[in-house]
């Protein structure tokens, strides 16, 4: 689902359907499939903090497992659905979204309280599963950063999004190698988004490689370990145009304090 906005033409509004989560800049149901841009196929338990996240058995977004029954995604992945729990459900261990692997209900979700859905600030949610996934090779936990990724910093982003912007709808996991682009540079005259990057963001951009619609919610990793999570960008892989992450070193203190409570 992440959020991109188009600078080529504006989307018209797609008919309402039901429980399907608010895309701030055009609404995607559920039924298309989306993945990466520019990436290559994921090997078979490469990425085993990867997950689906479901509605009514449909991928829509990406999540980490950052504890046996816990999954930290995007909260613009939950607009609208949050008194809609027993809608949603997470799938593990697969290549697959659709098939495969290991399935869980979601318990319950939260939200930070201060994302901001025009400035897409604080973008993370925690989902609390009905049960512990068992973990093995192809399912594993992946810990959080304890700091924020240097400017440069080799980087890898893993999901189910669109092959281009408004593109194909393969089924299986593709990942990229990417690299952090630092806010200051981010911001920078470098490229065009200017005062829209805030604190709880960091950037990562490589040639012709993003994330796109549908891996909103998934997974940054930088040295084996979660430094972001795929929230917004405008359309996907262009030059000008970093993906934007949720920093969740920034973001570190609220993910620990919440999981004890949800």
């Amino acid at each position: 689902m992440f959020v991109k906005i188009s600078i080529i033409v504006v989307l018209t509004s797609l008919p309402a359907l039901a429980l399907v989560p608010v895309d701030p800049w055009g609404p995607i149901p559920p039924k298309i499939d989306r993945r990466v841009v520019g990436g290559s196929p994921a090997i078979f338990g490469a990425y085993p903090w990867q997950i689906s996240l479901q509605l009514n058995g449909r991928h829509f977004c990406g999540g980490s497992l950052i504890e046996p029954d816990l999954v930290l995604t995007a909260a613009h992945c939950l607009l609208g659905n949050e008194n809609n729990v027993d809608e949603l459900e997470i799938r593990a261990g697969t290549l697959m979204k659709s098939s495969g692997g290991s399935t869980a209900a979601v318990k319950s979700i939260k939200m930070h309280p201060k994302y901001n859905n025009t400035l897409k600030t604080y973008d993370v949610a925690l989902l609390r599963l009905k049960s512990k996934l068992e973990l093995s090779n192809s399912i594993k936990t992946i810990k959080l950063a304890s700091s924020t990724p240097k400017h440069g910093a080799p980087a890898i982003v893993s999901g189910w999004g669109v092959t281009s912007f408004q593109g194909n709808r393969p089924n299986n996991m593709l990942y990229i190698n990417t690299f952090i682009v630092g806010r200051e540079q981010c911001a920078s005259p470098q490229y065009r988004y200017g005062a829209k990057i805030k604190e709880t963001m960091i950037c990562a951009a490589t040639p012709n490689k993003d994330a796109c619609q549908g891996d909103s919610g998934g997974p940054l990793v930088s040295d084996d370990v979660l430094v972001g999570v795929v929230s917004w960008g405008t359309n996907c892989a262009k030059p000008e145009y970093p993906g934007i992450y949720a920093d969740v070193a920034l973001l570190r203190d609220w993910i620990i304090e919440t999981a004890k409570t949800i």
